[in-house]
């Protein structure tokens, strides 16, 4: 039974060595897949700044870590308010094809 505890202490070891090796390219692909949702919130400076800094292994997780006890380092920009009053209150469109029976 030794034998049996040596060889899966052994591949967990090599198990978690590989994990670990694979953790910053894996982060790195996360961080680029939210690139373009990140330039429309934050616009196109702040976005790649902040796409950029994520990306870098140690670097993303400082932080990121950072931002959990102060505000965003690059900050979303200013939601666009409609031009016109009466446009805000539209209703949705209906979409063909779809009707809703009994109302």
């Amino acid at each position: 039974m030794a034998t049996g505890n040596r060889v899966g202490k052994w591949a967990g070891r090599k198990l978690a060595r590989r994990i670990g090796k694979s953790v910053p390219i894996v982060g790195t692909a996360v961080a680029l897949g939210y690139l373009a949702h990140s330039v429309r919130r934050k616009g196109l400076f702040g976005g790649l700044a902040h796409t950029a800094l994520d990306a870098l292994p140690i670097v993303g997780t400082v932080k990121n870590g950072i931002e959990l006890f102060t505000d965003d380092w690059f900050p979303d920009r200013p939601q666009v308010t409609p031009s016109s009053p009466g446009s805000a209150g539209l209703p949705p469109r209906s979409r063909p094809g779809r009707r809703n029976r009994g109302e």
